[in-house]
């Protein structure tokens, strides 16, 4: 089992202005202790492919895959999609990686309708990921999976249920944003096993969860808290999510995302370190 981080974990979510530049973020995650790194936001790491590579050959990293985020509460905004998924996948095929996540923007969303779609933006989103799945998998031999994920259309199980009935797409399962809502990742892990393509490790506070289950703490606010803490403090068993993975076999890509907020005694070079510390007599 290939471990693996992703830029996220330095809060790195868009390439303009980022907390550290991409020589840093490499330098930094190889020094954790990782063999892989997911892309992270388009542009932050090289685009050119020989470049790309250049670099992670240097810090003995291999790229697993990447996370887009796209507003599908936009039923136009398919041919944007479309382009991006082009241009994501023919960086990813030169590298040789084949796993391609999509989720949708929840800051598009008021916080009253926090992962509602109508009828019809559901479908339009389905039809995306329909077409996105065809072309990824025809021209670059690459696998479509979507991210559920908290504050978006797509977080709670009944809607993960909906989307794995009206689509053949694949899951990166989150463990942290599954347990979020004290949703049970390992038994979801059972049902849904043969779907999963992939996944991200994450924890969770049971304080700062419990405070915001009672209305105390918004979304917002618990993750600001502290919500997403390191994976061995939380309550998720991530060492029996390690079981199952290794049990069967599991052969996508692992992924640590360890969400970092200013509130943290711990900088994101020291959890990343401490994450995988506690990763490898799992695995």
């Amino acid at each position: 089992m290939l471990l693996s981080n992703a830029p996220c974990s330095w809060g790195i979510f868009y390439p303009d202005n980022p907390r550290a530049s991409a020589e840093q973020y490499l330098d930094e995650v190889a020094a954790a202790g990782y063999r892989g790194t997911e892309l992270g936001p388009y542009g932050f790491l090289p685009t050119d492919p020989a470049a790309l590579q250049d670099a992670l050959a240097a810090r003995g990293l291999a790229l697993v895959g990447t996370v887009h985020v796209h507003t599908f509460s936009d039923p136009l905004s398919g041919p944007q999609l479309f382009a991006d998924a082009e241009k994501i996948g023919q960086l990813l095929h030169a590298i040789g990686a084949r796993s391609f996540t999509l989720m949708d923007e929840g800051n598009v969303y008021p916080p009253q309708a926090v992962g509602r779609l109508t009828d019809a933006q559901w479908r339009a989103m389905t039809a995306m990921l329909r077409d996105v799945q065809v072309m990824l998998l025809e021209r670059f031999n690459i696998t479509l999976a979507f991210h559920p994920h908290v504050a978006t259309a797509v977080e709670f199980e009944e809607q993960i249920d909906r989307l794995l009935q009206d689509t053949e797409i694949d899951l990166c399962f989150d463990t942290g944003h599954h347990a979020f809502w004290d949703q049970d990742p390992l038994a979801y892990m059972e049902t849904v096993w043969d779907r999963i393509g992939c996944m991200h490790l994450k924890n969770v506070d049971a304080s700062v969860r419990r405070r915001m289950l009672a209305g105390d703490l918004t979304v917002r606010e618990a993750f600001e808290a502290g919500a997403m803490c390191p994976l061995p403090d939380g309550v998720v068993d991530i060492a029996a999510v390690l079981r199952m993975l290794k049990d069967r076999c599991f052969a996508g890509p692992v992924v640590v995302e360890q969400d970092y907020f200013e509130i943290m005694s711990e900088g994101p070079a020291q959890l990343a370190k401490r994450n995988a510390e506690f990763l490898k007599p799992l695995i």
